[in-house]
């Protein structure tokens, strides 16, 4: 069996047209996928949720992501009924009967206690269907069922017994019933069917089908939505819709495979309602909505006997150890920039959507050799969004415009440069190639093609793409959340006074600005003392609120390093000695499950850390691909010896085509940073850097700076 990407759920109703203001007994249609639930839709009308859904199907199927769609209304009836009305077994004749005779109006007005009339005087005595809303209307069906013998026919299906149903689909008044919503509901799935891809689950080949139609009553997860309902004070079938698309999602492949096919053989003709027997299961993937994995205690462990880790070994560890934190969420395309995609997107339409012309001139069909040619003109024109109605003639020619589409009879244009025309008819000279000044349809993506990779992050292009596809919402990452911690007794805020040998705190307000350029839910948790019982309460505080906590400051081993000493009372601890310059010390580890990032104090090393090796670890986090930044080889307007050991970056700048470092290497030089527009980065080995001699220059932009 394919694995199913999306869960539809529909919360059903066979009564009038529902209030604009979203409310209960309307239909409601409930979305998830991999447990993440979108916002249910609300429907008003069956026609109306009929026109959504195939939408819907199409858009999914079109996509490549395989749809269950389950329903709350019996597919079928007790064994026998089919054969009683249609003269077949087969429970699709009925629904193509139903289809025929069942009429359904805009405003919900409908017909179905007149055909389940009809249908009672099929039967000797009274037939099975019984209920109505007054006792002297449709006189063939009973108002109530005392006197009615199901001896023709049972008066419940296999599967309502198994899942203890409280109501027969022969009930058509008095709550509860589903006996209207069957009659409203199989006329709808039956030319839902037609769509291409779509099968109806027990009754056809259902297991690599694009979209399978399933029953599924809410009633199996009762437990989860009195829970929700008593939480969220929320619409009843708004919650059944949503938990029960959300516990099917959650599903593994394996326990869905069972649930539809170890069945009994009745279920061919009476149907089956899915997750019936795997109530317990059901209730418990209903719950609140799954956060990912946590990260590994010792996801930040070095190997073995490692003191000093090179650079490279140091990203491939952050690299391979760490996954996304972040939670994924449905957004309109417009919203989307800078957001990272969650789920790969497929083209739902070919662009271009179909041949067109990509100048202004005169379109024909096929090319022309040497010589003069002279074509008549038919009436009209072709204009992007206003194409020709008709056909052009071989051997005539049409006026065409820019992006219009190519009419039928023409696959080749010239430029109206190249043409004289008289209004009538066109001259100009060969040769011409088939094809010529002409775009093919698809011929940038097709309809199915992977339009942007998942993990992603969308830049203006990419939305300009995604629309042209069609796209108009995104499956995307929640914005990761970092907070931001400077440390130390000496630091004040800029504009306080400063004591005897106190500084100004420039990391937090560099830190924060780097997390907001790149694009992330800024933190400020503020400056905390060398205390340790303070910084324990803030990094409390933090990891109740943030994904990823920067630190600055106490990431070594000193006395008032009190990062490094909480982080390793907790047993998550790993201090890191990188063979790199400026930096060194850089403290890993996990508070309550949050990844903890113990920068250096000094400004320049907390910078250079963070570009280097927090920058790319966040980007993981937040459900990016491993970012690399871009280097260039550029001439060096500098000397330099360099001994071997560490990795070195200096701040530079590229000037006159030839890269310069600032004057001092001094890690205090703060001025450094702000005068710099990228680093240098210089390898592990013993390097002599003269004037000319090629380096690599990293510009601030290829971190996202």
């Amino acid at each position: 069996m394919t694995p199913f990407d999306t869960v539809l759920i529909a919360d059903w109703s066979a009564g009038k047209r529902a209030p604009a203001k979203p409310s209960k007994d309307a239909i409601w249609l409930g979305v998830a996928r991999q447990g993440v639930t979108e916002e249910p839709i609300y429907c008003r009308s069956r026609l109306e949720a009929e026109a959504w859904m195939a939408a819907f199907f199409r858009r999914e199927r079109d996509a490549g992501r395989r749809v269950l769609a389950g329903f709350d209304f019996p597919f079928g009836y007790p064994a026998g009924f089919a054969a009683k009305i249609t003269g077949s077994d087969d429970p699709l004749a009925l629904w193509a009967w139903l289809a025929d005779r069942i009429e359904d109006q805009p405003d919900g007005t409908n017909n179905r206690y007149a055909v389940a009339e009809a249908m009672n005087a099929v039967f000797e005595g009274a037939g099975p269907f019984w209920g109505k809303p007054k006792k002297d209307s449709w006189p063939g069906i009973p108002y109530r069922k005392s006197g009615i013998v199901y001896d023709q026919i049972e008066e419940r299906r296999a599967c309502d017994l198994v899942a203890g149903a409280s109501s027969s689909c022969f009930q058509l008044a008095f709550p509860p019933t589903v006996g209207g919503q069957i009659l409203m509901g199989v006329p709808t799935l039956w030319r839902l069917r037609q769509i291409d891809g779509v099968a109806v689950w027990p009754f056809e080949a259902w297991a690599d089908a694009p979209v399978v139609l399933a029953e599924i009553w809410p009633g199996l997860i009762e437990p989860a939505v009195k829970a929700a309902k008593a939480q969220e004070g929320s619409i009843r079938d708004r919650d059944q819709v949503r938990l029960l698309a959300r516990a099917v999602s959650r599903l593994t492949s394996g326990e869905v495979e069972v649930m539809m096919t170890d069945l009994p053989e009745h279920a061919r003709e009476e149907a089956w309602i899915l997750g019936a027997g795997h109530e317990d299961r059901l209730v418990a993937l209903a719950g609140p909505d799954l956060a990912p994995p946590p990260l590994r205690n010792d996801c930040f462990a070095l190997p073995a006997g490692v003191e000093w880790t090179p650079v490279d070994e140091a990203l491939r560890l952050l690299q391979d150890r760490l996954s996304p934190v972040t939670g994924v969420e449905t957004i309109p395309l417009t919203d989307g920039l800078g957001r990272v995609l969650a789920e790969p997107i497929f083209a739902k339409r070919s662009n271009p959507p179909q041949p067109n012309t990509a100048v202004d001139g005169y379109g024909f069909s096929g090319g022309r050799a040497e010589g003069a040619y002279r074509l008549p003109l038919v009436a009209g024109r072709a204009a992007a969004g206003v194409p020709f109605g008709g056909a052009v003639p071989q051997g005539h020619a049409i006026r065409v415009l820019t992006g219009a589409a190519l009419p039928d009879g023409v696959d080749t244009v010239i430029l109206e440069e190249d043409v004289t025309t008289d209004g009538h008819q066109i001259a100009f000279h060969g040769p011409l190639k088939q094809g010529a000044n002409t775009r093919n349809a698809g011929e940038d993506l097709m309809t199915g093609d992977v339009a942007l990779a998942q993990g992603r992050e969308l830049t203006p292009a990419d939305l300009a793409l995604l629309s042209a596809v069609g796209i108009a919402d995104i499956t995307v990452r929640k914005v990761l959340r970092v907070g931001v911690i400077s440390t130390g007794d000496e630091l004040v805020e800029p504009g306080q006074a400063a004591g005897p040998g106190q500084i100004y705190d420039a990391n937090r307000p560099m830190l924060l600005s780097m997390m907001a350029r790149f694009g992330y839910e800024v933190l400020d948790l503020g400056r905390v003392p060398d205390d340790r019982a303070a910084l324990r309460a803030t990094l409390d505080a933090a990891a109740a609120q943030a994904d990823v906590i920067l630190t600055s400051g106490g990431a070594s081993a000193g006395d008032e390093d009190h990062v490094s000493a909480l982080l390793s009372e907790a047993g998550a601890l790993q201090e890191w000695r990188i063979a790199v310059k400026p930096g060194r010390p850089l403290a890993l580890g996990l508070w309550d499950g949050t990844p903890v990032f113990g920068l250096p104090g000094n400004p320049v090393a907390a910078m250079v850390c963070t570009l280097v090796f927090a920058r790319p670890a966040m980007a993981l986090l937040a459900g990016q691909d491993w970012t690399t930044p871009q280097g260039f080889d550029l001439p060096a307007a500098f000397e330099k010896r360099k001994k071997p050991g560490r990795r070195e970056y200096l701040r530079a700048r590229v000037r006159e085509g030839r890269v310069e470092v600032f004057k001092s290497e001094g890690s205090g030089r703060i001025s450094g940073l702000s005068w710099a527009e990228g680093l240098v980065e210089i390898g592990e080995g013993a390097r002599t850097i003269a004037p000319g001699d090629m380096v690599r220059f990293i510009p601030y932009g290829s971190f996202g700076l």
